[in-house]
């Protein structure tokens, strides 16, 4: 039976598809992963639901008649409860507890988890409506856990003197569920595609992934303002803010979201993939997957200037600041001779080359097994202490 990896995350499966289902599906042929959501409301007695997304990968949800929202304190006995219930019917210990959250902290109490990670991905207490015991809880967690990563180089400075063994683990890339070689014409990915924007006339300017305060709404609508002519397409789904505050145009394109299967077709039909990222601080540390994606789509980038991209990306995609220069470097893409533009694909498929998420996960796995040696070694060496204490104690009231 393999080890048995179960994970907190406040990202639900099924939502946008990134780093936890790029690490946990691929871990999966190693260890039994449990990936548990964030509880959900729902009348009645309070149950667990088991969803088997593949081999080896299971998601768990609970859900009971508490109100609060998230991995909230009101919710954590019962979830605790059910997750015993669960792993006790299944005759399942946990050899290493996974965090996304460190608002799931408390749920580690009953586990008796041989080894503890925490993969911060984003520094989450800067994103909007952030529970209040997020950072004293996320100072527990460092100080408790084996291992910590980060999903990219800027949060590892920030981060990597809180605890002992922190490792920079960056964004990567299923290069080929992006690229154009792969896709297929016929099949209902690449219909769905076409039914939402084959009309839109060109040049088409995309965006994906999750509409929130990280994003420079206004840049988007500057953008589509400066030109009439191009068609801007926004694809996701829109969290923390009010639909009805986005900007509206006759060129401007809200599709909602869509599944990580259709974003490769989406791709394949924008002339340029944006990153219109705002400068705050919900974006200072931030890492986005998309960058390599849309690279390995083989189209040109505009980003604002968040800094992962620029240190790690900064030759191949062109960077600018401000509403002006970042419509300049779109009309700068879009009037790019064949030979530019040659030169650019080539850097973008080195680059792709640099980061895949299979390496990334094979990388885990062997800090996994690590950590777990560091902490049965560290488990045996307080063991032998305690023992040795115990025999002080009883050789001294031996004595006459």
């Amino acid at each position: 039976m393999p080890p048995v990896l179960l994970v907190f995350s406040h990202l639900r499966w099924s939502f946008v598809y990134q780093r936890p289902q790029h690490l946990m599906s691929r871990l999966a042929g190693r260890w039994r992963v449990l990936f548990v959501e964030e509880p959900v409301r729902s009348e009645g007695p309070a149950r667990l639901e088991c969803i088997d997304h593949a081999p080896n990968l299971q998601v768990l949800v609970a859900y009971t008649p508490v109100a609060a929202a998230g991995f909230h304190d009101d919710q954590l006995p019962i979830q605790a409860a059910l997750i015993d219930d669960f792993l006790r019917e299944e005759g399942l210990e946990v050899d290493v507890a996974w965090l996304y959250t460190p608002m799931a902290l408390p749920l580690l109490g009953a586990l008796s988890a041989r080894c503890v990670v925490y993969d911060c991905m984003d520094e989450l207490s800067a994103f909007a409506h952030a529970p209040r015991q997020l950072r004293q809880r996320e100072s527990a967690l460092f100080k408790r856990a084996d291992l910590v990563l980060t999903g990219g180089p800027s949060l590892y400075e920030a981060k990597r003197l809180l605890n002992g063994n922190v490792h920079c683990l960056p964004s990567a890339v299923d290069a080929a569920h992006f690229s154009p070689t792969n896709l297929q014409a016929g099949s209902d990915s690449a219909h769905q595609a076409q039914a939402l924007q084959s009309a839109l006339p060109a040049p088409r300017l995309g965006y994906y992934g999750v509409i929130d305060e990280r994003l420079d709404i206004e840049l988007v609508a500057a953008v589509a303002d400066a030109h009439p002519e191009w068609s801007v397409v926004m694809a996701g789904p829109v969290v923390k803010i009010d639909p009805a505050s986005l900007p509206q145009r006759p060129n401007l394109h809200w599709l909602g979201m869509q599944s990580y299967k259709r974003l490769p077709y989406l791709l394949a039909e924008w002339d340029v993939a944006l990153m219109p990222f705002a400068l705050n601080e919900s974006t200072r540390f931030i890492s986005p997957t998309k960058t390599l994606e849309y690279i390995a789509g083989g189209k040109p980038v505009v980003s604002t200037p968040v800094r992962d991209v620029v240190d790690l990306y900064g030759k191949e995609v062109v960077v600018a600041e401000g509403a002006a220069a970042f419509i300049a470097a779109c009309e700068f893409v879009l009037g790019e001779d064949p030979a530019a533009r040659q030169r650019r694909a080539q850097a973008m498929a080195a680059a792709v080359l640099r980061y895949s998420w299979d390496e990334g996960a094979l990388r885990v796995h062997a800090l996994l097994e690590q950590a777990l040696v560091l902490a049965d070694k560290a488990e045996t060496t307080a063991l032998d202490h305690e023992s040795a204490a115990v025999l002080r104690i009883a050789a001294t009231g031996a004595r006459p």
